[in-house]
């Protein structure tokens, strides 16, 4: 077919009928053309964002069905934990003093220390502190000794039967030519009515 360009001129579209035959063709394929990428933009492109908007979803289940497929599985296993985690837990809660044995510690932390051969400078309470679930009883104390003696009262202090942590240490030489330490022992007790936060180990000691 010999592409001849003048056929395109003067074209009467009120006689499409009367085109030539390649100008109809070409006319065909342009109109073709058009009805497409309307047809696209207006149909076609809105499906395939919810298409893709679909198959996002569909990943996102499968990870959300993986995952609580993995926990029922292990539902067991974590039961099992969790009785041994309460258990302890229990046992932890009696290591801390009641409010009858408060005043005990400081005995308690009086034999300690002389037992290891330190002399006791100061030894009292500091005000409590609250935290969420518990509440925090500081107690100040300054003994003089040597490093053994000082190693031995912390030994003693970690044997109490209820749970006493030691904080801060300031040790440094005295006058006698021994040694001097301040130091900031912490006992704590559980709140009445309490609850625990979701994580009842992170940040404790």
């Amino acid at each position: 077919m010999n592409l001849d360009l003048d056929q395109f001129n003067d074209i009467d579209f009120d006689n499409i009928g009367g085109w030539p035959k390649l100008v109809k063709i070409v006319f065909a394929a342009f109109l073709s053309l058009c009805v497409i990428g309307a047809s696209y933009y207006l149909f076609i492109s809105d499906t395939l964002d919810v298409m893709e908007a679909e198959q996002q979803k569909e990943i996102q289940l499968r990870e959300d069905f993986e995952n609580k497929y993995r926990l029922a599985a292990n539902l067991k296993l974590y039961r099992e934990q969790l009785v041994v985690m309460e258990a302890q837990f229990a046992e932890l809660l009696k290591m801390l003093p009641s409010e009858n044995e408060m005043p005990g510690l400081l005995d308690d932390l009086t034999f300690v220390a002389t037992d290891a051969g330190l002399r006791i400078n100061s030894l009292d309470w500091d005000n409590e502190i609250e935290r969420d679930f518990y509440i925090e009883f500081p107690i100040k104390m300054a003994v003089q000794g040597d490093y053994h003696k000082i190693g031995n009262m912390v030994s003693g202090v970690a044997k109490l039967p209820r749970i006493v942590s030691l904080h801060d240490f300031v040790i440094k030489r005295n006058d006698a030519g021994g040694l001097s330490m301040d130091i900031l022992a912490k006992t704590y007790r559980f709140k009445e009515g309490a609850e625990l936060p979701p994580q009842t180990n992170k940040g404790q000691k």
